[in-house]
């Protein structure tokens, strides 16, 4: 249904003029004698007066307003709760014939004029109810809820249909949202409990070191088995590593079965807890859980050693043990003797240096070829430093410089926090060698000098990069006041401890000289995830390169090898592998970079969700809050019938939804045409007739 209207702005007493001077032009024009037929005459005349008029009307600037309206029938939408708990802890023929009534209430509600619409748990919707799947593996009811309420927020929503056994195991709960539309939950499940004895979760820490031992913490729930023994199992790779027989207590559905596991080896780690299965137990599905950790290599061990004491050691210690992963161990020559223990990196701070004693902290470095941070101070002795050859060669007089730091933009090998630049520019000036600063090439800047507001071009941290080794040389000392005066002023040395640790874990990382290097987007994932893997390449520079064709192999935990083939691309998100179920997987990436055969390797882990197994009890009192929330009432499936009577009894309206448009009417192309074809029709008859 629509209608049209002409409107104008200006007044409608000038139409008649309009028309007035259609008329007055075709007057002068036709009333002289003419050649042909006074008809004809009369009707050229007609002809010119309706052209003259429409034209003359243009020049007044009418609008049109169109106007459409659209009427939309009242929509039920049948919300159905398609999580695996629905159909474990239902009777199948029960729940199967429920589906088959609810699906008849669905074609009579259309035959009244309803539309209708099947929604789940899932994104995509669904045409009939009776062939839902129930296999998703957590519940968000409110989320499912919402989704339907913004889906048809503008199509007349009368109400939602919620099959649901009131089960939430994911996001917030429904009975808290206020959705704006009418719900007629049906409930179904069993809120009688049943004898069960379950793994209701695992604590444990997800990161542990090697050769350590880590706690696991079982909490084990029970209903109707008190007083009787179960034993839990922990079980690696199908062995078992321990069990422990625990009695369950009557007064005690929840208890805590601790155990403490040795980390051996290193890399992923897949442990299995399981409950040996009782007599008239209703399900054992839920007697198993998983637990995956990541064991890595023990604490990185730092060596801190200084020419003598100096307040920087002991902000450059604290700094370092911000980060649990870092052990030190400190050297001075005055106080302690060097340890000889396996260092990964080393902290030399003002040595090689003037005074003796500090020789042994210099050969131990250069005999394990570690990886270490030189600081540069009055006691530094330059000459000796300069022939380490360790990226910075430095030319003094002996007389220095006070600076402050500024951040390198183009520096990527790690971030500092966003607040960086902005405190570092608090940061007291630091002392540092006056004189010529040689950077070899293999060096990058972390930061540069700042001579009062004038940046200078000279490095003040600087990172050299050798081989598979790097060393880095910070030219100040005194920065124990930046920590100092950092924690004054935003109670935590953030900038400075991070800058510290980073550099630590820099010079400590082996350099990653891979040509091709594949990673999942996530190192753990769960089951309902879908799995994505990225890609970079690069050629003998080290430089990236795109459309390499990359052959991706997924081996899981049976042994069974899943093939993926896709190229990387600058603008292109990886591979999408889609769900796998829970496990440890390896994976293998291959490919041909100039010729050379390229190789990757890694693993990663998805976790088995068991959220719908934990609670075989329907939670009815859910689904009566959110039916009194709106105004409605709580159904069983023997009420399906009133359910239709009662939605057919609200007597649901249409709504009619008007549309309004607005456009000049001289941007209409069939006017133009009409115009052209009134004077074409026009000028040829006169022409014909023997006139102009």
């Amino acid at each position: 249904m629509f209608s049209l209207r002409l409107i104008t702005t200006a007044s409608p007493w000038l139409v008649l003029a309009c028309l007035a001077a259609g008329a007055l032009y075709a007057w002068l024009l036709y009333s002289r004698k003419s050649p042909w037929p006074k008809a004809l005459n009369y009707g050229l005349a007609a002809l010119r007066f309706v052209v003259v008029s429409i034209l003359c009307f243009l020049l007044l600037g009418p609008m049109v307003r169109f106007i459409s309206n659209n009427t939309v029938p009242p929509t039920i939408v049948f919300a159905v709760d398609n999580s695996q708990s629905v159909k474990l802890f239902s009777d199948s023929t029960e729940l199967q014939a429920t589906l088959q009534q609810l699906q008849q209430v669905r074609e009579r509600l259309e035959e009244e004029g309803y539309q209708t619409a099947v929604q789940t748990l899932g994104e995509q919707q669904q045409q009939s109810i009776s062939e839902i799947a129930y296999g998703t593996q957590t519940t968000n009811l409110s989320q499912l809820l919402q989704r339907v309420q913004e889906s048809y927020a503008e199509q007349n929503l009368a109400g939602v249909v919620l099959l649901s056994d009131g089960i939430v195991n994911q996001g917030l709960s429904p009975t808290y949202s206020n959705f704006g539309y009418t719900l007629y939950p049906v409930a179904v499940g069993d809120t009688v409990p049943k004898k069960d004895v379950l793994v209701a979760s695992l604590r444990y820490n997800k990161v542990n070191y090697s050769g350590s031992r880590f706690p696991l913490e079982v909490e084990l729930q029970h209903e109707g088995f008190g007083g009787r023994t179960a034993n839990v199992i922990l079980q690696e790779n199908g062995k078992t590593v321990v069990s422990k027989r625990v009695l369950l207590r009557d007064n005690q559905p929840l208890q805590q079965v601790p155990f403490q596991v040795l980390a051996s080896g290193l890399g992923k780690r897949h442990y299995v807890v399981q409950v040996e299965p009782l007599q008239d137990e209703f399900t054992t599905i839920n007697n198993t859980k998983h637990a995956y950790i990541d064991v890595v290599k023990g604490k990185i061990k730092v060596l801190i050693a200084a020419a003598a004491p100096h307040p920087d050691i002991k902000a450059i210690r604290s700094a370092i043990e911000s980060n649990e992963n870092y052990e030190i161990e400190l050297f001075i020559p005055s106080l302690n003797e060097l340890k000889q223990q396996n260092y990964d990196v080393a902290v030399l701070h003002q040595l090689p240096a003037r005074m003796a004693g500090a020789e042994p902290a210099l050969n131990l470095v250069r005999q394990k070829n570690l990886p270490a941070l030189y600081i540069l101070g009055p006691q530094s002795d330059l000459a000796n430093f300069n022939r380490l050859n360790i990226g910075i060669n430095l030319i003094s007089s002996g007389q220095t410089d006070e600076v402050t730091a500024v951040t390198n933009a183009n520096f990527s090998n790690f971030q500092l926090p966003e607040a960086a630049t902005e405190r570092l520019q608090e940061f007291p000036p630091a002392r540092v060698p006056f004189g010529e600063v040689r950077l070899a090439p293999n060096t990058e800047v972390i930061l540069y000098q700042q001579v009062g507001r004038v940046r200078t071009n000279k490095p003040l941290l600087a990172v050299q990069t050798s081989g598979d080794k790097r060393n880095a040389v910070m030219l100040a000392s005194g920065t124990w006041q930046w920590r100092l005066q950092e924690a004054a002023n935003h109670e935590q040395p953030q900038v400075y401890d991070q800058l510290i640790t980073n550099l630590v874990q820099l010079l400590s990382a082996p350099r990653n000289k891979k040509r091709l290097n594949v990673y999942p987007i996530q190192t753990e994932y769960t089951s309902s995830d879908e799995i994505r893997f990225s890609a970079e390449a690069y050629d003998e520079a080290l430089e990236p390169i795109y459309g390499q064709n990359i052959t991706l192999n997924i081996t899981g935990e049976d042994a069974q090898t899943k093939t993926f083939t896709f190229a990387n691309g600058e603008n292109q998100s990886g591979v999408n592998i889609g769900t796998l179920s829970g496990g440890r997987y390896t994976y293998t990436a291959t490919a041909s970079i100039n010729g050379q055969p390229q190789k990757d390797a890694g693993e990663f882990i998805v976790e088995e969700l068991q959220l719908e197994a934990l609670n075989a009890v329907a939670d009815h009192t859910l689904l009566y809050q959110l039916a009194s929330n709106s105004g409605s009432r709580l159904y069983f499936p023997e009420q399906l019938q009133q359910l239709e009577q009662d939605i057919l009894q609200a007597d649901h309206k249409n709504v009619i939804y008007s549309n309004e448009e607005l456009s000049d009417l001289v941007d209409m192309k069939w006017l133009f045409f009409l115009l052209l074809g009134l004077v074409c029709v026009e000028w040829f008859v006169r022409k014909y007739n023997g006139s102009y």
